[in-house]
């Protein structure tokens, strides 16, 4: 954990610096989705139980790629998939980004 921590402290760092805070939840948009994901999991299933009696869940299993997993997905595929998402939201960032 100690070089992502450092990753994420220049990037969020190099964002306040040139004043794009907004670019942050772009730039790191897998990340924040498979935190999304198990927040919306615990907050649904605690809501529907407190409901109804009985917890239900939105995902298979969370976080997001646990749940593609348990859909029969490869690990691989997985991965790839995040990746490419990942370089297209990095490239999307470094587009949107004007230096003076």
């Amino acid at each position: 954990d100690t070089g992502s921590l450092a990753l994420g402290g220049i990037i969020a760092s190099l964002a306040i610096l040139l004043r794009k805070e907004l670019l942050i939840p772009v730039l790191c948009g897998i990340f924040l989705i498979e935190n999304l994901s198990v927040i919306l999991q615990v907050a649904y299933f605690k809501y529907t139980r407190k409901k109804t009696g009985v917890g239900q869940r939105i995902l298979l299993m969370s976080p997001l790629h646990h749940h593609y997993q348990k859909k029969g997905w490869h690990e691989t595929k997985i991965v790839t998939r995040f990746w490419i998402i990942a370089i297209a939201m990095a490239a999307f960032s470094i587009i949107t980004l004007k230096i003076r």
